[in-house]
C-alpha cells in the first residue's frame, strides 16, 4: 500500500521513497540556471527611474521634454532585466548596457531616479555581467547516462 504525502509543496510515495519535482524545486532550478537576482535589481532599478517623472503633479514637478529621456531609459533597463532572465547568454551585454544606462540616468533623470534607481541599475548590471552559468565537475557523470564534461562520447578526455 502506497500513501502518498504531501509536505513542504513536495510530493512523496512512502513505497519507493523518490520525490516528484515540485512547483519550488522547478523554480529553484529555473532561477539557478540566470543571473537572477542581477536581473531583479536591473528590472526594480528601471521601473523606478521610470517612476519618477510620471509621479502626479503634485509630488513631482511638471518636466515636459525632459521627462522622455527618463522614461525610455527606465523602459530599456527592464527589458535588458528581462532579457536577462529569458535570455541568459547575453547576460554580458545586458549588463554592460544596463551599467551605462544607469550612469546616464544620472545624468539624465532627477539624479538617476535620485541615486537609488542608479545604485541599483549599476549593481543588477554588473552582477549580470559577472555571473557564470554553473558546469558539472569533469569527474561526475551526467544523470541521463552522458560521459562526463570534458570528454569524447567514448570516454576518452579531449586533449588541445
Amino acid at each position: 500500500m502506497t500513501r502518498t504525502t504531501r509536505a513542504r509543496g513536495r510530493t512523496r510515495a512512502d513505497g519507493d521513497g523518490e520525490r516528484a519535482p515540485g512547483l519550488r524545486a522547478r523554480w529553484r532550478t529555473w532561477r539557478r540556471a540566470r543571473p537572477f537576482w542581477g536581473g531583479l535589481l536591473t528590472v526594480v532599478a528601471g521601473a523606478e527611474i521610470c517612476a519618477i517623472p510620471l509621479a502626479p503633479l503634485e509630488v513631482m514637478l511638471h518636466q515636459g521634454v525632459a521627462g522622455i529621456p527618463s522614461v525610455l531609459m527606465g523602459v530599456f533597463m527592464v527589458v535588458m532585466g528581462l532579457s536577462v532572465w529569458f535570455s541568459p547568454e547575453h547576460r554580458s551585454l545586458a549588463g554592460v548596457v544596463t551599467v551605462l544606462l544607469a550612469m546616464a540616468a544620472l545624468v539624465l533623470s532627477n539624479l538617476g531616479g535620485f541615486f537609488i534607481g542608479t545604485i541599483m541599475g549599476v549593481v543588477g548590471g554588473s552582477i549580470c555581467f559577472a555571473w557564470q552559468p554553473r558546469t558539472r565537475p569533469a569527474d561526475e557523470e551526467a544523470p541521463d547516462g552522458a560521459p562526463p564534461a570534458g570528454t569524447h562520447h567514448d570516454g576518452e578526455p579531449l586533449t588541445a
